[in-house]
């Protein structure tokens, strides 16, 4: 028999470190007492072609640094973030380009990340000739995207203030469906949004996932919804990667302290059972008929 071989690594941190330096006013820069903030804490962590790995912590744990990281948005002090084998920190010219085609992020705050003054036509617009497609072709290619995430063509008049929260978020993950990425990451994607919204979006991507073969990094302070949709779980604190594996296993029989409070604090039911919001916990038949 022969071995299968595993996915490809698209993104890898390998002992990463990052600092941010808080106080920094004039007398602390004299003086040399300047209070600095330990975000990433020699953090190691893959994600292969195909998996939707979920990374999840309580607010201020490195999350969002570390989503920042993976899209290059900031760099690491120490270690390194590779994009398929190649450190990200000295992409330069046409590879940086081509890696920013190939990894989109999606925000929490879509009210920040759509500018308010564009509609969301000329936002599509934007990144399709980023993509390099013809002017000809744009508004047709628009609507295609705007259809595959569930939303109708003539929503391409309308500015971002006109739109419900639920279809801001799809509008943007539409706008980096355009340059036609290979990985995706979200982070904190459905936090802003209610509960039947939360549930749509995560449909949402568990379908793309499948239809476009996207790998993504999952990011959420969820731990329920997080193993719900996630073929393999991280889980941070204070900076680092204090449990990994897969989702079964992290909930059923967490090896850390801090797993376990996670775990303790999901919202329990009046008569003592863990509540099942719609959002987070996906039963495992929509979790399958997603995939398929």
């Amino acid at each position: 028999m022969t071995s299968q071989r595993e996915p490809e690594i698209l993104l890898e941190f390998v002992k990463a470190r990052k600092e941010f330096v808080l106080d920094d006013g004039l007398i602390n820069r004299l003086t040399g007492k300047r209070r600095l903030l330990r975000a990433l804490d020699d953090v190691s962590l893959t994600v292969r072609r195909g998996e939707i790995v979920g990374l999840v912590g309580e607010s201020g744990s490195g999350k969002s640094t570390l989503a920042q990281a993976a899209v290059r948005l900031l760099t690491v002090d120490e270690g390194y973030v590779n994009y398929r084998g190649e450190n990200l920190a000295s992409a330069r010219g046409g590879a940086l380009k081509d890696f920013r085609r190939s990894v989109q992020m999606v925000f929490q705050d879509t009210g920040s990340s759509l500018n308010p003054r564009k509609t969301v036509g000329r936002a599509l617009d934007e990144s399709l000739a980023l993509r390099g497609l013809a002017r000809a072709r744009r508004a047709e290619r628009s609507n295609e995207l705007l259809n595959l995430v569930g939303l109708e063509g003539v929503l391409r008049q309308r500015y971002p203030h006109q739109l419900s929260g639920g279809q801001r978020q799809r509008v943007a993950i539409a706008r980096c469906l355009a340059l036609e990425p290979e990985f995706l990451v979200a982070d904190e994607p459905v936090a802003s949004l209610d509960v039947s919204l939360q549930s749509q979006i995560i449909r949402l991507l568990l379908k793309l996932r499948n239809e476009l073969g996207l790998t993504l990094l999952f990011i959420s302070h969820d731990l329920a919804l997080v193993s719900h949709i996630s073929t393999r779980v991280a889980v941070m604190h204070a900076g680092r990667i204090v449990e990994e594996g897969p989702p079964e296993t992290v909930l059923r029989s967490p090896s850390d302290p801090y797993t376990r409070a996670l775990l303790a604090a999901i919202p329990k039911g009046i008569k003592g059972r863990r509540a099942r919001r719609e959002s987070a916990l996906l039963s495992a038949s929509a979790h399958k008929e997603a995939a398929e």
